[in-house]
């Protein structure tokens, strides 16, 4: 099973449809009380000079967050990219559960079959990428032979 960053990380950058897809057969509670109700704000996303060097602001990104609470008092939190307060209602509620006994059915049901997909997605825009590389090597002139 993967760790709470992991888990977080899976349901930020699964699109709010492919989350509510997962979610159709699961029972998911309704008594749950809103910590925090979605806002909506944004964030500066920061960039390094070659990836290793000097960092700067590539430039704002909308973000929506939200924070919910279970009967039991387990506390979820989510932020997610874009304006869908559905898709961070939804993405907090499964934080929630996933820290819960729950967890392993909430895991095989939502968190496995997304990152699946997410793995398979970016393998394929990888093999895209792939196929534009060019190797450039030097030659070394036979002048002065």
């Amino acid at each position: 099973m993967l760790n709470r960053r992991e888990w977080m990380s899976v349901l930020a950058k699964s699109s709010a449809a492919t989350v509510e897809a997962a979610c159709a057969d699961l029972a998911l509670p309704e008594n749950v009380s809103e910590l925090r109700t979605p806002e909506i704000g944004s964030v500066m996303v920061r960039g390094r000079v070659g990836a290793t060097g000097d960092p700067f602001n590539l430039g704002e990104m909308t973000v929506t967050r939200c924070a919910v609470r279970l009967e039991d008092g387990t506390i979820g939190y989510s932020y997610v990219q874009g304006r869908d307060v559905s898709h961070a209602k939804k993405a907090a509620l499964l934080d929630a559960l996933l820290q819960t006994d729950r967890a392993d059915e909430v895991n095989a049901a939502v968190i496995e079959p997304l990152r699946s997909l997410m793995e398979h997605r970016n393998r394929s825009v990888k093999a895209r990428a792939d196929k534009t590389k060019v190797d450039f090597f030097t030659m070394v002139r036979g002048e002065g032979s």
